[in-house]
């Protein structure tokens, strides 16, 4: 059920840093700037708040005028936010700046970060104890630094209480697009996903990392981005090691080979992954029966699609849509 007073707005914290990254200040302002009551009346008050105030540089060079923090009392109903940036890891070594977070935060209804603001909440003690997650590139380091955080590398974004962390960038978006569904509603929330044209609104437990970009970033040379373009097009079909092979004008034997050499992991688990989440995909967004799916993703049966998501997920087709899938917002223009 929606949470926020019918009446008052919420402000929303966003705590600038010099060097935080542009877009995860600006996608979540901009997602509770659009927040919208029934009525049309703004449901949020987001301010730009930084340890001095004033103006403060972002990774891109572009300034943000901010209050001082040492002027707000933070209320029981705020949500205190921190992005992440190339200037986080000097902001940690600001001991006021962590202070005010440490003795602040707690007061708040909400307090979050995107991407490496994680590092932010975790000197100021607030991730002791509690899960988190942070850019792909940088759970290891946030682990390294802080023993007494149960840093996960896979989800958009962890809720543990009332801390809530993101994942990489646009994943902060995710957060608040989530931060909004609670205090408003799901149609709330899918409206301004709807009107940003986010592409899908992602719940927290979905991989920040997809398997197409894994494979991106683990390929060497990029020798087979074009058969992977082709495999996406074409799960339905044949996609065992000698149709590949044929397609990329190798032997089998050679083609697996180098193929393994240049990605990592097999033809056939690639071709799997491809598939789980091309139908995990279709799960979110379409209304197609579990059969349908099942069919143009290449699994053949409803069967196997099943023990593919039980082994892989842990979870049945059937569930992942109830818990994952977006309503579907029909006759949109």
């Amino acid at each position: 059920m929606p949470t926020i007073s019918a009446k008052r707005r919420r402000r929303v914290l966003h705590l600038v840093y010099p060097g935080a990254k542009l877009l995860d200040v600006s996608g979540p302002l901009q997602v509770f700037h659009d927040a919208r009551r029934t009525d049309g009346s703004p449901a949020y008050d987001p301010l730009l708040v930084s340890r001095a105030g004033g103006r403060v540089g972002t990774d891109v060079g572009v300034e943000l005028d901010t209050r001082p923090v040492g002027r707000l009392r933070v209320q029981p109903t705020d949500i205190v936010l921190v992005p992440g940036g190339p200037g986080v890891f000097e902001a940690v070594r600001d001991e006021s700046l962590t202070a005010w977070l440490r003795e602040r935060g707690p007061r708040a209804h909400t307090v979050a970060s995107t991407c490496t603001g994680a590092f932010l909440l975790a000197a100021a003690g607030l991730l002791d104890g509690r899960r988190a997650v942070t850019h792909w590139d940088d759970c290891a380091e946030l682990q390294r630094r802080h023993r007494d955080v149960t840093v996960e590398e896979d989800p958009i974004f962890i809720r543990d209480g009332n801390v809530w962390t993101s994942a990489g960038v646009t994943a902060g978006i995710d957060l608040a697009l989530a931060l909004v569904e609670e205090d408003l509603g799901r149609e709330a929330s899918l409206d301004i996903a709807r009107r940003l044209i986010v592409y899908s609104k992602r719940g927290g437990g979905q991989s920040q990392f997809s398997s197409r970009l894994q494979r991106q970033v683990e390929a060497k040379q990029g020798s087979f981005e074009e058969l992977h373009e082709w495999i996406a097009e074409n799960l339905d079909r044949d996609l065992r090691v000698e149709r590949l092979a044929e397609r990329s004008g190798m032997s089998p034997r050679t083609f697996y080979r180098a193929y393994l050499e240049e990605t990592g992991i097999t033809p056939a688990r690639m071709v799997a992954q491809a598939r789980l989440e091309a139908a995990r995909r279709q799960l979110e967004e379409t209304d197609s029966g579990v059969a349908s799916i099942a069919r143009a993703c290449g699994f053949g049966t409803e069967e196997h699609m099943r023990r593919t998501f039980q082994r892989e997920l842990s979870v049945s087709p059937s569930a992942y849509r109830e818990k994952w899938a977006r309503a579907l917002v029909r006759g949109a223009t």
